[in-house]
């Protein structure tokens, strides 16, 4: 084991501590281990966020806006208040004092999906927004008397429609801080020079969160306390944003996720938790309050609508010397989240010369958010478009190009990749899909009404790892392991693949590991996004266990067979029934941790790790990347688009647990394939309503829409990382809807710019 840590000792940061699991071989790692709450998920044990049954509980429904801007008229609440049931009705005349919802990426903690006032005045800033929320002894009788409240408005000019607000002029983006902006070289000059070219316009629409639970919270106060448990993917951050909301420390609010129901990048704070606090405080007693699906489309954002410009400059040998990436999104005035659409520009590609920019342009709508893959699942169908529609002006195979275009380093920041195999990949996944039976001129192929074609993408996704990650670890005589972390499991494997990683770098058996998560009174700030929850539980751990092995030694070690030595020259290891440290090389020199503790004189050891700051990102270009492939058909008569086979072929360093992996990867592939095919919300530009605002009008892939998937990885450790793992959980979506897309064209010479590919768009 020590020769494969010698291997890498610059893990993680120059002269910074390795992570042993980033070089060595483990039989826990990588093992397709069922999720540990699986089980109980199977029998109905797992408490979600709207099944905690408390005392005196009451039930809300809201009653939402039906104009996009103006102000509140009139509001008659008479017949609400007087139905069966009823316990109050709150609107802005009765609501206590309420600050808004720090933003999300305002402030380090703020969670809110807008900065808006909640219920604090008149104003009418969307179509959907809350205006009354009523509670009842029952959710039936809350949801009837909702249907009783009377609203009449002042509405005001509304800008709804994109063409206006791009008219209205547009600003620079800023995504995390950073504007989304690119400048090398004279790429519209060298554009002109290329002999060849291309320069298309791509379009993507509106999409909603749909996960399987609706958005919920119970709240309850107790004093001056809030406790709340709710669906969230972030329980430290809505901790710190409600206190910040109702003027409390961060202390007097406590938030409990155990499970969540899919999330995606919409669990986070919006108004119908800030809501249920309000009304519970105002009622004094505890308030359930779930969304209706509908609810979700009018009070939730999903991802906003771009307009996208790519144009790719080639010599004869096909290589880019121009590579121009730009164009509009939507967002509200009152939200800080752009569609980064560049990021797979910046990274994928070598180029002569770039420009790449985003532009906002505001419009009065919900404000928009992150869904799976912001900015990389739209930037890759147009970047992946016009490489596959350069590829066939060059008659170059769509791979060949890739191949001829691929950096040795960041294209557009000069750092080195940390671990980069995307070549292997797509070397792979052409073997097993059977590429080199693919007709390079589109039509070629015929199976009886239906042309049949085969198309491939780039998928990538950056390395995130945020700060704040922290985790508890306290270890027993006996060798049971308990992990204590502010982290989400949303049905991804989070417990899972952190039990395996504990097991494995304490040498333990994976069922004395227990991880507990979803609580905000667990150390850490740990979002559960941007694909980093791993590797922010993942550092924070090690530097947990190297404070573990450090007492023990100190206090257990002394006269011991590792008498002296440093926390990095041990292991830890089981022999037979019995688990302890040994020295790294040297299983001989062996002491379990029963003999160390109890030489300590204690019956366990607590220890807490906070990860340092995520410095390895200022070394290296880190991203995982991979390849799609997709077999497709169109019908010749009633151009009906069907996909037949997909194909993933992934590059995201060491892969921890072989079935949770799977399952994340062909997961995002099926949103992929969705937002190809059927998904689109569909928005009133006349009153900026959301019009299919139901699973029966906004279509998600059904089963039968779903065709056999395969998936398959590298399983190459980034030594950079930690355990050598980048994140799975967003790239399945990239490349996805651009390899469909690809496959269509190939299939039927039509080339499809604008999402989603229906039918209508393949006839004539």
């Amino acid at each position: 084991m020590q020769k494969a840590v010698e291997a890498a000792p610059d893990a993680f940061i120059p002269g910074g501590m390795p992570d042993p699991l980033a070089g060595e071989a483990h039989e826990l790692i990588g093992a397709p281990v069922s999720r540990v709450d699986g089980a109980r998920k199977v029998r109905g044990e797992a408490p979600f966020a709207a099944e905690f049954a408390l005392d005196a509980m009451t039930y809300a429904a809201l009653v939402h806006s039906t104009i996009p801007k103006g102000r509140i008229a009139t509001l008659d609440t008479a017949a609400a208040e007087a139905a069966p049931g009823v316990v109050l009705v709150m609107t802005h005349r009765n609501a206590p004092p309420m600050k808004p919802v720090p933003m999300f990426l305002s402030k380090p903690k703020a969670a809110g999906g807008d900065n808006l006032p909640v219920f604090q005045d008149d104003t009418v800033h969307w179509n959907g927004q809350p205006v009354a929320l009523v509670l009842a002894e029952t959710q039936e009788q809350a949801d009837h008397a909702r249907s009783l409240v009377r609203v009449a408005y002042h509405e005001e000019p509304a800008v709804t429609s994109l063409a206006e607000a791009m008219a209205r002029g547009t600003e620079d983006a800023v995504f995390q801080g950073e504007p989304l902006n690119v400048e090398i070289g004279d790429a519209e000059a060298a554009l002109a020079a290329a002999p060849h070219r291309v320069d298309a316009v791509y379009r993507t629409p509106r999409l909603n969160h749909n996960a399987i639970e609706l958005h919920a919270a119970t709240v309850a106060w107790h004093g001056n306390e809030l406790r709340i448990h709710d669906a969230t993917q972030a329980v430290a951050h809505t901790a710190w944003s409600l206190a910040q909301v109702f003027g409390l420390r961060e202390s007097q609010v406590h938030v409990t996720s155990p499970f969540v129901g899919g999330g995606f990048g919409g669990k986070a704070l919006w108004q119908h938790q800030v809501l249920a606090a309000a009304a519970a405080k105002l009622a004094g007693r505890p308030v359930r309050i779930v969304l209706s699906r509908e609810g979700v489309y009018r009070t939730v954002g999903g991802r906003t609508l771009t307009e996208q410009r790519v144009a790719l400059g080639a010599d004869n040998e096909g290589r880019f010397t121009a590579l121009i990436h730009t164009g509009t999104a939507v967002m509200t005035a009152h939200n800080n989240m752009p569609e980064p659409f560049i990021m797979p520009a910046r990274s994928l590609y070598s180029a002569g010369s770039f420009r790449l920019d985003v532009q906002a342009a505001k419009m009065d709508m919900l404000a928009n958010t992150f869904m799976r893959a912001p900015g990389e699942s739209v930037g890759s169908f147009a970047l992946e478009s016009a490489i596959d529609e350069l590829a066939g002006q060059l008659d170059i195979d769509p791979i060949g190009l890739r191949r001829r275009n691929e950096p040795d380093r960041d294209p557009t920041k000069g750092t080195p990749f940390s671990s980069r195999h995307l070549l292997d990949a797509y070397r792979m996944g052409a073997e097993r899909f059977g590429w080199k039976e693919r007709h390079d001129r589109p039509r070629m192929r015929r199976e009886g009404e239906w042309l049949v074609g085969m198309g491939c993408a780039t998928a990538t996704y950056p390395y995130y790892r945020m700060p704040g990650g922290a985790a508890r670890i306290t270890l027993t005589r006996d060798g049971a392991v308990r992990v204590e972390v502010a982290a989400h499991e949303m049905g991804m494997g989070t417990a899972t693949v952190q039990a395996q990683l504990v097991a494995a770098r304490l040498g333990v058996p994976l069922e004395n590991v227990t991880v507990a998560y979803g609580d905000s009174a667990f150390p850490g700030v740990v979002l559960a996004g941007g694909s980093q929850q791993t590797a922010s539980i993942g550092r924070a751990v090690v530097v947990a266990l190297r404070a573990l092995f450090t007492d023990l030694l100190r206090l257990g070690g002394a006269g011991t067979l590792l008498d002296g030595l440093h926390f990095d020259e041990v292991r830890g290891h089981r022999r037979g029934q019995e688990t302890g440290l040994c020295k790294a090389g040297d299983p001989a020199r062996f002491e379990t941790y029963a003999a160390l503790l109890a030489r300590a004189g204690r019956a366990e050891m607590r220890v807490e790790g906070q990860a340092p700051p995520p410095l390895e990102l200022q070394h290296w270009s880190m991203h995982s990347t991979g390849a799609i492939f997709c077999e497709a058909r169109v019908n010749a008569v009633t151009g009906e688009p069907r996909v037949t086979r997909l194909l993933g072929s992934f590059d995201c360093g060491r892969i921890l647990n072989a079935k949770t992996a799977a399952s994340q990867f062909r997961g995002g592939m099926i949103m992929g394939l969705g937002m190809a095919l059927m998904e689109e919300t569909q928005f009133d530009e006349r009153n900026g309503r959301v019009m299919n605002p139901s699973l029966s009008d906004y279509h998600v892939p059904a089963h039968l829409d779903v065709p056999h998937i395969d998936v398959m990885w590298t399983d190459i450790p980034d030594p950079h990382a930690p355990a050598g793992a980048r994140g799975i959980g967003e790239i399945g979506i990239t490349g996805t809807a651009a390899a469909v897309a690809n496959a269509i064209h190939n299939a039927c010479g039509i080339r499809v710019r604008e999402l989603p590919i229906t039918l209508d768009k393949l006839l004539g």
